[in-house]
Parts: structure tokens; sequence; C-alpha cells
């Protein structure tokens, strides 16, 4: 397992949310090229580009995190120090012993 301790993010991890607002942006421009060349109307060609800024934004997103972590950087929250692909503190029952009820 190979960890990086580099406390500074690199060029291209901080430039990523950038990337993502411009594709974003890119689609939006595209749909509102679409609706002002079949409408002739700005404002409705304005808004639906907003529209689909704001949604194509949204699915982005969403899609980013559905995305599972390398297995490399998945960190169990309750116990940081349970080794990787394992199922941690998360799942392990805190009264191991048998139970009365």
């Amino acid at each position: 397992m190979h960890e990086r301790h580099d406390p500074h993010p690199s060029r291209r991890e901080r430039m990523r949310p950038v990337e993502l607002l411009v594709m974003a942006g890119v689609f939006g421009v595209f749909v509102g090229l679409f609706v002002f060349m079949g409408t002739r109307e700005w404002a409705l060609a304005l808004i639906m580009a907003g529209v689909a800024f704001v949604a194509s934004l949204v699915f982005i997103a969403t899609l980013l995190i559905a995305v599972a972590p390398k297995s490399g950087d998945r960190v169990d929250p309750v116990d940081p120090d349970a080794p990787t692909g394992t199922a941690g503190s998360v799942h392990r029952d805190p009264h191991p012993g048998p139970r009365e009820h």
C-alpha cells in the first residue's frame, strides 16, 4: 500500500472542481444555443441554459458520489487504523460477549 503524506493537493486535484463547472457550463451553453435557435427568444434561452447548467451540475455530482473510491482511499470513520478492505469497527459488535435479555 502506497500512502501519500504530501499535505498539499496536486494541481490536478485543485483543478477538478473547475473542470466539473466547465463541463456543466458547456452543456448549459449548448442547451441555451439550441433553445435560442429554435425560438429566437433570449429570455427563454437564458432560462433553459441556467436550468441545464444546474441540472447537469447536480447530475455530475451525483455520479461522482456513486463512484466507489480506490481501495487505498477508503478510511473507516470509526477506526482509521483498521486495515483497508476490512469491515473495521463499523460492523464490529461492541459487546462481543454473550447477550442477556
